[in-house]
């Protein structure tokens, strides 16, 4: 399995990351640490996670954060966003679409 990760999710981690080291210096690195752990984790368990507007989400442990993917027909994990789960309903799904 490979895993690919788009423009659009690459975007979303250095928003996170920009807030979160505002909020304390060295939090950001470790915010994009822990993001891309999971991230890596989806070439072992791509798939298993509920369904969410159309998109698998894995939901991070340790900030509240989802990271919305599928899996194409040729073995390949697509990361489309990795959007802050505070955020209403509403705005997550225009964020998908």
């Amino acid at each position: 399995m490979k895993l690919r990760i788009l423009d659009s999710a690459l975007e979303d981690l250095d928003r996170g990351r920009q807030f979160y080291e505002r909020q304390g210096e060295g939090l950001g690195a470790y915010f994009l640490d822990s993001l891309f752990a999971e991230i890596e984790s989806l070439l072992l368990y791509a798939g298993i996670h509920r369904k969410v507007f159309g998109f698998h989400r894995l939901i991070a442990r340790r900030f509240p954060y989802g990271v919305y993917y599928r899996v194409d027909d040729v073995a390949v994990v697509v990361v489309w966003r990795v959007l802050d789960l505070r955020r209403s309903p509403a705005v997550i799904r225009k964020a998908l679409s």
